[in-house]
């Protein structure tokens, strides 16, 4: 089959790309190649963005440049393809804050016309979302533990309230895209998959302080640059690795049903931001230098999915276990040490 997958250059995209490639499908890679986010990272913009599109091109899947806003081109790309899968998107919080407009136009009507896309085309499609829609009231139902916060009961699923706590423009752009895929499935009867994702890491990911914290951490540890938390370093997410995360758009091409799933590494993957630095720093032997900041409008405390209805509904469940992961992280780090410099 022909596969589209959008921000196809970007972390999670290029391993979605990479996936459905080796499965014997053409793939194609449809992203702007923006640095926006890139930019803020703290080393090479230009190396971190030809990094993942050389291993694009390299492996010889097709890479078109467009932008999801580009409702026409989309539209023109996708002619002839069996499957969307839209990963592209203005990921982090603190951008949406200061670029509500780059925020809206990504994340709103960038699904808007992915979601128009798939219904003209009559194929189904996979978005992604994230566990933020919760909001950030789950702060106040939290315990604080020796290295972590603890929450009773300690998973989350789909029919937990929305939005409840501060929101921000990330929050309205991820919700928005959600209300319209459940309006494509009721309406038009669109088979259209809405991902709540958490925690993702692995390699070909080039993490910030705006987002991306596993990654942030362990590219801060290996190269001694100083790691900022903010608010404390208690702070917990069921970690999950791209590979298994990648694996979660195909269960949902094999068993179509559409719906909101929560995409997440369940409790056994669950690790606090300190827990974290000091399997970073086990791994890598070296001791990471920690400054603290105040806590940042509408950050989210606590999260741990409960992934039973994607293990029912998909036949979906993630495999590999945080020190695995992050070793894999690592070693792809390590490998590309000339990036970060």
């Amino acid at each position: 089959m022909r596969v589209l997958v959008t921000g196809g250059a970007g972390f999670l995209g290029s391993h979605v790309c990479e996936l459905f490639f080796k499965r014997g499908n053409e793939v194609i890679a449809y992203d702007n190649l923006t640095k926006y986010e890139l930019d803020r990272v703290g080393y090479s913009s230009k190396k971190a963005r030809e990094h993942n599109l050389g291993f694009l091109e390299g492996s010889g899947i097709k890479v078109v440049v467009g932008d999801v806003a580009d409702h026409k081109f989309l539209h023109e790309t996708a002619k002839g393809c069996d499957y969307i899968v839209h990963t592209a998107a203005q990921p982090a919080m603190t951008i949406s804050i200061e670029n509500p407009s780059l925020d809206f136009s990504s994340n709103t009507l960038g699904t808007f016309n992915c979601l128009e896309v798939a219904r003209g085309l009559d194929i189904p499609i996979a978005l992604c979302s994230t566990i933020h829609m919760y909001g950030n009231k789950i702060n106040e139902t939290l315990v604080e533990g020796e290295t972590r916060f603890i929450r009773h009961p300690p998973t989350i699923d789909e029919t937990h309230p929305t939005l409840e706590g501060t929101t921000t423009p990330l929050h309205a752009s991820k919700r928005a895209g959600e209300i319209y895929a459940q309006s494509f499935i009721d309406t038009y009867g669109l088979k259209a998959a809405v991902f709540r994702l958490t925690g993702i890491y692995g390699s070909r990911q080039f993490g910030g302080e705006d987002h991306g914290w596993v990654a942030n951490f362990a590219i801060r540890n290996f190269m001694g640059r100083p790691i900022t938390i903010f608010g404390t370093d208690k702070q917990v997410r069921d970690i999950l690795h791209v590979k298994d995360a990648a694996k979660a758009f195909e269960s949902f091409y094999s068993h179509p049903n559409p719906g909101i799933y929560n995409i997440g590494g369940g409790i056994e993957r669950a690790i606090s931001l300190g827990e974290c630095i000091k399997l970073i720093e086990g791994m890598t032997e070296r001791k990471s230098q920690i400054r603290v900041e105040p806590a940042r409008k509408g950050d989210l405390w606590y999260f741990v999915s409960d992934i039973e209805k994607a293990k029912k509904e998909l036949g979906w469940e993630p495999k590999i276990l945080p020190r695995e992961g992050i070793e894999d992280l690592l070693r792809w780090i390590m490998s590309n040490r000339g990036i970060f410099k």
